[in-house]
């Protein structure tokens, strides 16, 4: 009996198996179907797609393909994005071509991981409007943006443009070779424009710009600008650039005067001799609107003197808030020149600049000596501030200042400088002033007490001032209004006076303010002595820019010198006479008075040359007519001068 399976029919493999065939003949269909496939007819649904979750129009002009595996190529030719309806330009973005890489696996999880985006030709157009906002927003109908991983840009341009602020700037972008220490290919930037009116210039190294995406990392740059004079430097990193959120850059700052930076930041600065700063320049926010910007730890010059310390600008309020914390090792005190509308000293190796230099000559060449110089109301009206500034040594040609302590306040136009100290001559001038600069004319109020300032070092040049031992005190109160130095003191109403307590001083210098001829001929036959000062003593008041004295004094044991007449804030002029009483006998003076006249800067004293040779001619002529002893009465004075009574024996 044969076992044997009855034998199975020889059938084809297809029929055989069924499910495989379909299978393999689908997959075969699928890569004919996708080899010989338009993706082109993907550029529609896409561009609606677009165009729905944006708000804007989005075309596809040219070809759109796809190269298929692991890892997607996608190709797209000939890209638009429309602008925002009020923007300048038509479309926000454009450019010729866009390719990139897209993961397939963690496509089909929806996400979209982009290793490698190329551009060519890219054009992107920035604009802000003050009521609209950015062009950049498209509330919440943007969805997530892809996760880019890598960018390469050729011949790409940037715009911004801001009509409210006078910004429009163009920026040239272009992909650079990834060096060893770039997480992507850096980018190299090259342009300017208008910033705030102002002309500028741009160029250096930023990462790749999808670096942007990543909000947690660092975003390094490395960029110059120049503006006119100005310079800027800023180097390090941002976090979160495109909110400008956690800048942390070394910012360098160099130009010929601090004003000019003014039209460029908002912070307005007098006008300086040329400057070189280096700091660390970070922002703190605090929510959309309100946020600080801060330069710490700068260091530099400004003209010849050294400056340190912090400062901050507030934005987001009323009007920007500046404050400082300033120190000076050495400070050259005409550098402060700007805050009185003055120039600071030029020529030798001070440091100015050409305006500064041009208007130090003008002023030289003037003969007037308080700044007329209007103060910019709009700068004193544009920002709140709060400044402080320490200078632990001075340099000044005019008074021997030791170092100097200021606070300068702003709030909504007023300006207040309190404390406002000086050392000098080993005593201290302390000054309080407000300046309210709401209305067209700036109204002003100044406080000012010396006290213990020592006449050698106040005078040191004078005659006075090299023989004369004491201490010296001054009170000043006026109310003024003008919107310059000049104006002010040509206004300014209030009372002023100056004294000094007990000292000494150079009998040889006492003899010749009462030209005392036999006094002054004994002193060069043996030597010259110190007197007591029983004190100094000038008490004025001040109406309208003029000052007259209600006394006018300078007291010693053996001589009192009494002063009157007026000096002339308005037209700077001196007008002031002092006649001289000696409290001893002497057979030979010409009892003259002098005169202190001319201008504050062209002072003179001397004195009646008309009195003493009349004086001197009567002795003469009695002398010869009648008898020489005779003679000697037109010259002879009896000493009968009393102590001022202003005078107490007690040291200021």
């Amino acid at each position: 009996m044969n076992n044997e399976p009855p034998s199975t029919p020889n059938k084809p493999w297809i029929v055989r198996h069924p499910f495989a065939t379909a299978g393999g003949l689908l997959v075969v269909a699928l890569v004919i179907l996708i080899l010989l496939w338009d993706w082109n007819w993907f550029k529609r649904p896409i561009e609606r797609y677009v165009t729905t979750k944006t708000g804007r129009a989005f075309h596809i002009d040219g070809n759109l393909d796809v190269d298929l595996g692991r890892t997607l190529t996608i190709t797209a030719d000939g890209l638009r994005f429309a602008n925002a309806k009020w923007a300048r330009e038509p479309e926000m973005a454009t450019t010729e071509r866009l390719e990139f890489d897209l993961r397939a696996w963690p496509l089909l999880r929806g996400q979209f991981l982009v290793p490698r985006i190329s551009l060519q030709k890219p054009v992107v157009h920035f604009q802000r409007d003050t009521k609209t906002g950015g062009n950049w927003d498209f509330g919440n109908s943007g969805g997530d943006l892809p996760e880019f991983r890598n960018v390469r840009l050729n011949d790409g341009e940037l715009t911004y443009y801001e009509s409210a602020q006078k910004t429009d700037i163009k920026l040239d972008v272009d992909s650079k070779a990834r060096g060893e220490q770039d997480a992507e290919p850096p980018i190299r930037i090259d342009g300017g424009g208008l910033w705030h009116a102002n002309k500028f210039t741009m160029a250096g190294t930023a990462e790749s710009p999808l670096e942007l995406r990543d909000s947690e990392r660092p975003y390094r740059v490395d960029l110059k600008a120049t503006a006119g004079a100005t310079k800027a430097h800023a180097r390090g990193t941002l976090l979160d650039p495109l909110r400008f959120r956690d800048i942390d850059l070394k910012l360098a700052l160099a130009g010929s005067n601090l004003a000019d930076l003014y039209p460029l930041i908002g912070v307005a600065t007098p006008d300086t001799p040329p400057y070189a700063l280096d700091g660390r320049l970070t922002r703190d926010i605090k929510d959309a609107i309100h946020s600080t910007w801060r330069y710490d730890g700068f260091s530099g010059n400004v003209g010849d003197s050294d400056l340190r310390g912090d400062a901050s600008v507030g934005v987001g309020g009323a009007r920007p808030f500046f404050k400082a914390n300033l120190v000076s090792k050495r400070l050259d005190f005409d550098d402060l020149g700007g805050f009185v509308g003055k120039a600071p000293q030029a020529g030798g190796r001070e440091a100015s600049n050409p305006a500064l230099a041009a208007k130090a000559a003008k002023e030289a060449a003037s003969s007037r000596l308080l700044p007329s110089d209007p103060y910019k109301l709009e700068k004193l009206r544009a920002m709140d501030a709060d400044v402080r500034l320490k200078a632990q040594q001075v340099d000044t040609i005019t008074l021997p200042i030791d170092d100097m302590d200021a606070r300068l306040r702003i709030d909504d136009g007023v300006l207040r400088l309190d404390p406002l100290n000086f050392g000098v001559a080993d005593g201290d001038i302390r000054a309080t002033i407000r300046m309210d600069a709401r209305e067209r004319t700036i109204r002003t109020q100044a406080k000012i007490t010396a006290r213990g300032m020592t006449l050698g070092k106040l005078m040191p040049k004078a005659e006075l001032g090299k023989t004369a031992v004491g201490k010296v005190r001054a009170d000043v109160a006026v109310t003024t209004q003008g919107n310059s130095i000049a104006a002010m003191a040509a206004n300014a109403d209030g009372d002023a006076e100056a004294g000094m307590g007990s000292g000494q001083v150079s009998k040889l210098l006492m003899e010749f303010a009462s030209m005392d001829l036999a006094g002054i001929l004994k002193i060069k036959l043996t030597h010259d002595q110190q007197i007591p000062i029983r004190c100094a003593y000038g008490d004025f008041a001040v109406k309208d820019g003029i000052m007259t004295p209600h006394a006018l004094v300078f007291d010693t044991t053996e001589l009192r010198l009494n002063g009157r007449g007026l000096i002339d804030l308005d037209n700077e002029h001196l007008d002031l006479t002092f006649k001289a009483t000696n409290k001893k006998f002497s057979p030979l003076s010409l009892r003259s008075p002098f005169y202190v006249r001319g201008t504050f800067k062209d002072p003179s004293v001397r004195p009646d040359y008309v009195r003493m040779g009349l004086r001197a001619a009567a002795a003469a002529v009695l002398a010869n007519v009648a008898a020489p002893l005779v003679g000697l009465a037109a010259t002879t004075d009896l000493g009968q001068g009393t102590d001022a009574k202003y005078c107490t024996q007690e040291s200021s």
